[in-house]
């Protein structure tokens, strides 16, 4: 269970590492659903190219795809970036520990 739930992750993470998934993503949460050439149309990449990208996403449980006729639509799934912001949270602490310290720093200045 576990090595699955870490191979989710690890997908989550990997399709979000990349700035035109993030775009896509962007996109997505703008609108309730969007056709791939709807999405493709402001990259300046090659609509195959958007389609690679879009197939990552939808391996990491980010977006989902349904067809009528010869229209994909796509959706935003925020379901696995919900499980990568859990995982985030358990290292807030350390976050705001160096933050606090900073803050301390500044305000002796």
């Amino acid at each position: 269970m576990v090595k699955y739930q870490e191979a989710n992750l690890d997908r989550v993470f990997a399709a979000l590492a990349d700035p035109t998934r993030r775009a896509l993503l962007a996109r997505l949460e703008a609108e309730e659903s969007l056709s791939v050439s709807e999405l493709a149309q402001p990259f300046p990449v090659s609509l195959p190219a958007v389609m690679k990208h879009l197939d990552v996403l939808s391996d990491a449980g980010l977006i989902s795809r349904a067809k009528t006729g010869r229209t994909v639509a796509c959706r935003l799934n925020a379901g696995p970036m919900e499980e990568a912001m859990n995982w985030l949270n358990r290292y807030e602490r350390f976050w705001n520990g160096s933050l606090d310290r900073l803050a301390n720093f500044l305000e002796k200045e």
